[in-house]
């Protein structure tokens, strides 16, 4: 182990020797990070964007309208191609309007000055996926999205596109988060993923009941259109031209105004309008216990033409808490790709990787971090009333 990540680390240095090297890092490495200042801000970085295994990410005060999506690659920056292709500047500094169908590239406060050990990876936050908000993060030179390299320095941005409603935010909104991971990225092969179930048991059936996982690259997760999960309405499809949606509003908008309640099918199943955003649920409850993280697979074309998940990532204690939770279900964000798909009960729609942690977090996925969606059933994102 090198000096820099011996002084960053020291409390789990005996641990990382005698077991393993590499892993996602848990909260208290993320606070070294910062106290290390391989990661700052601005504006102080408060503790409540700290969670089990990733970072909230700010916006910054300015965001800019572009006529298209990129990638700046190899040779460019960021602010290069911004510069090449921005149509006007937006003052976030109190709050703005990001229209619906438009692609905007907004700076973030938080910056990266990485050890050469640790890289990044970036998901959009479970409020960001369940309003239809497709973000992916992007950094100077860079040749895929949602990635930062390892030892990266330099400024990090978001690309927010507003998929189904507008959207009123403010420099400070949190629209996605980053993990950060020591070593090569490797998930639970199946046979570690299968040890873990045998010993942890990472599935139940609504009821509580416990179940083998069905376990192929990763743990298969199905849908839910029987109603077994909580009644005869098993999702919600969004409604076109809604209003305005605030996201700093909690608890505050009408869903009746935004979403149309979809009755558990009778026949055939339910047919997916490519124009349509649905939510739906997992028939599975699932659990991640601490020690481990998880990432849902949004898009997988072995089992359609359709993307389930746009908020992949699955903290620590998800579905678990201090091993006294039956499983959470998993609220899935659907959108059928190009052509109208028919998606049916029982039907395998994806599948969540599982990550092993550099230790076991200080603080786990639930009600004590205020944690909005630890035992929900089928549930819109927070700015709404329940139905």
């Amino acid at each position: 182990m090198s000096g820099n990540m011996s002084s960053l680390f020291p409390e789990l240095e005996r641990d990382l020797i005698a077991f393993h090297k590499k892993g996602v890092l848990p909260v208290q490495n993320i606070k070294n990070l910062i106290d290390s200042s391989y990661l700052s801000a601005p504006q102080r970085i408060s503790d409540d964007q700290i969670q089990p295994a990733s970072i909230d990410l700010r916006l910054g005060p300015i965001a800019y309208r572009v006529r298209s999506s990129f990638l700046p690659g190899k040779h460019a920056t960021v602010k290069r191609k911004i510069e090449s292709l921005k149509m006007h500047e937006i003052d976030l500094g109190a709050s703005a309007v990001l229209e619906k169908g438009c692609v905007y590239i907004i700076p973030l406060m938080e910056t990266l000055r990485l050890p050469p050990e640790i890289s990044g990876r970036a998901n959009p936050k479970s409020t960001t996926g369940r309003l239809d908000v497709f973000t992916r993060l992007i950094s100077d030179y860079c040749t895929e999205f949602e990635r930062v390299q390892a030892g990266y320095k330099g400024d990090l941005y978001v690309e927010v596109v507003p998929r189904t409603f507008s959207i009123l935010v403010r420099e400070g909104t949190k629209l996605n988060q980053l993990r950060f991971i020591k070593g090569f990225d490797s998930p639970h092969s199946d046979h570690k993923l299968d040890k873990l179930d045998r010993a942890e048991t990472l599935v139940y059936l609504p009821n509580d009941e416990a179940v083998d996982a069905t376990i192929s690259e990763g743990l298969r997760i199905s849908i839910d259109l029987a109603g077994v999960a909580g009644g005869d309405v098993v999702g919600y499809r969004a409604k076109h031209h809604a209003p305005l949606i605030d996201l700093s509003k909690i608890n505050y908008y009408d869903p009746n105004d935004f979403w149309e309640a979809i009755p558990a099918p009778k026949t055939d199943g339910l047919l997916l309008n490519p124009d349509d955003f649905y939510i739906l649920l997992s028939k599975e409850k699932v659990r991640i216990p601490p020690g481990h993280a998880a990432e849902m697979v949004a898009y997988d074309p072995s089992v359609g033409e359709f993307r389930i998940h746009y908020a992949g990532f699955f903290d620590p204690g998800f579905g678990y808490g201090n091993n006294d939770i039956k499983g959470t279900h998993a609220v899935l964000e659907v959108r059928s790709h190009e052509v109208p798909f028919l998606l049916e009960d029982g039907q395998f729609v994806g599948r969540l990787i599982y990550e092993q942690l550099l230790g076991r977090p200080e603080k786990t996925y639930g009600v004590d971090i205020g944690s909005s969606y630890q035992s929900q059933g089928l549930s819109l994102s927070k700015q709404f009333k329940r139905f």
